[in-house]
């Protein structure tokens, strides 16, 4: 049985990078200007390079194809970890408010630094992550002490209490996004969205140590997210020190969704998508779970911006956007369930 699980993980797992690759490749041969695998290819290896194919490839494509695969994965792996910690199946950074309070967070950045730290600078890229954890882990803060109950984390109010922090966030970063300058506001107003149509490797190399620091460790407690499934004096009693586990595992997917809405705006229900497919596919156990979550995540915002990127060209869609139209419908679905 257990050989069974196991091929099982390892058969899904293979099959999601396969198909990652698939999108990975149809995404930088396919666009506005077409290249053959050739083209790409020696592009790539730096045989006979052209400056209009390092343009496209080293510029435009690869730098956001890799912002989608990193985004996707954070976000996938968050997600699973917040369902976790809180129990409910309807968890998701975003419908819990953290993206929300991330953005708002970043949206003060911007408004009160406009004019003296540029949006392409080193410092704004590497302090934007920084302001979307505080804003995240603030929003977090306010949630647990609404949803707190009894002595002990309502799930039903922590949606609620989520909803609401996250439409009064929203509600401030529109009102902020107002006072900006016509050029600030555009590139608020397609933050707001999500997009990662601005992606550069600047960005990657923000966002990167974060991913590479904080999923491991969210990996490596993926025991504890198991055992608090059990109930919390079911896990206290098995030895886990269920407040400190949780706050660690808590703060440590603000950091990660912080990072990944840093860089690509508000984007939404990949955290809600990405762990019900996964548990689906290969079972209930986090430490199994977390890397198929990552890699469907991948998959899904990878996937969403080549569509967002081509499907009504040259007018481009936000990839929150597309992602919302594949995500309202089987959040909607899930909701049914969980109330039959």
């Amino acid at each position: 049985m257990l050989k069974n699980s196991a091929g099982r993980y390892w058969t899904v797992l293979l099959v999601n990078f396969g198909i990652v690759l698939i999108a990975v490749y149809v995404s930088l041969t396919n666009g506005v200007f077409d290249m053959t695998v050739m083209e790409v290819l020696k592009t790539l290896l730096r045989i006979h390079p052209v400056p209009e194919h390092d343009l496209v490839i080293f510029d435009f494509r690869l730098p956001r194809i890799i912002v989608a695969a990193l985004v996707g994965f954070g976000l996938g792996v968050a997600g699973a970890a917040i369902q976790g910690i809180s129990r409910n199946g309807l968890a998701d950074p975003g419908i819990l408010g953290i993206n929300a309070g991330a953005g708002a967070a970043i949206v003060i950045f911007m408004f009160f630094f406009e004019g003296r730290i540029t949006g392409s600078g080193w410092l704004s890229i590497l302090a934007m992550p920084l302001f979307g954890w505080i804003g995240g882990l603030g929003t977090a803060v306010l949630i647990y002490l609404f949803a707190w109950r009894d002595g002990r984390l309502d799930p039903q109010r922590l949606i609620l209490v989520g909803i609401a922090a996250g439409s009064g966030l929203g509600a401030l970063s529109l009102y902020l996004s107002l006072k900006m300058n016509p050029q600030d506001f555009e590139m608020a107003t397609v933050w707001f969205t999500g997009s990662i149509w601005n992606a550069n490797w600047q960005y990657i190399t923000s966002m990167l140590p974060w991913l590479v620091i904080l999923i491991p460790i969210i990996i490596r407690k993926s025991y504890i997210l198991d055992l608090l499934q059990l109930g919390e004096e079911s896990a206290k009693g098995l030895g886990v020190s269920t407040e400190k586990e949780k706050n660690i595992l808590l703060l440590t997917s603000i950091g990660i969704v912080s990072a990944c809405v840093s860089v690509s705006g508000n984007i939404g229900f990949v955290g809600l998508l990405a762990p019900h497919i996964a548990k689906r596919l290969v079972g209930i156990h986090h430490y199994r779970a977390l890397p198929v979550c990552g890699t469907i995540g991948m998959l899904l915002v990878i996937v969403s911006d080549f569509i967002a990127k081509t499907v009504f060209s040259p007018v481009e869609l936000p990839v929150g956007v597309v992602i919302s139209i594949i995500g309202i419908p089987y959040f909607v679905y899930l909701l049914f369930k969980t109330r039959v």
